[in-house]
């Protein structure tokens, strides 16, 4: 039984931002499947990712390739999972069904804090999703690190 963190992004980007999530989620063990709306913004995260620098370098790949399986991050616009994912991370309003967090380990859903549309769409998701019955937790980073501002569910 998994859980959606809401991540409201106000002082890092998400290029920055996602990067550290990755790492975390890699080091818990998970796979990553980031879904995003449309390929031009996947191609362009996958730009992001590779000029990390080899300290930080996270393998990771675009969906619709022969080795979708074996990717450790699997960057996509589609629901479905083909390398397993334990995590999914969604970014630009990307639709989380709440079978889909009580079915994976954590769904981390990341917004621009800058952006009302993408506040409007992360509150709906909030709605959704607790009104569904999964547990939830909303993070800010306003203060300039990261804090729980609001938890429900389990």
């Amino acid at each position: 039984m998994g859980s959606a963190y809401f991540y409201h992004l106000t002082r890092a980007p998400l290029e920055a931002t996602l990067p550290l999530l990755i790492g975390k989620a890699l080091a818990a063990g998970w796979r990553v499947a980031v879904r995003g709306r449309s390929s031009e913004r996947m191609e362009w995260l996958d730009q992001k990712l590779w000029l990390q620098g080899d300290e930080s370098f996270l393998p990771h790949g675009l969906a619709g390739g022969p080795h979708d399986a074996d990717q450790p991050v699997l960057l996509t616009c589609e629901a479905a999972l083909p390398n397993g994912a334990a995590c999914v991370m969604a970014i630009d309003g990307a639709e989380v069904r709440p079978e889909e967090v009580e079915a994976v380990a954590r769904v981390c859903i990341l917004f621009d804090g800058h952006d009302e549309a993408a506040m409007t769409r992360a509150r709906e998701q909030w709605k959704a999703l607790t009104g569904a019955g999964c547990a939830a937790q909303y993070w800010s980073e306003e203060t300039g690190r990261w804090e729980k501002k609001a938890e429900s569910g389990a």
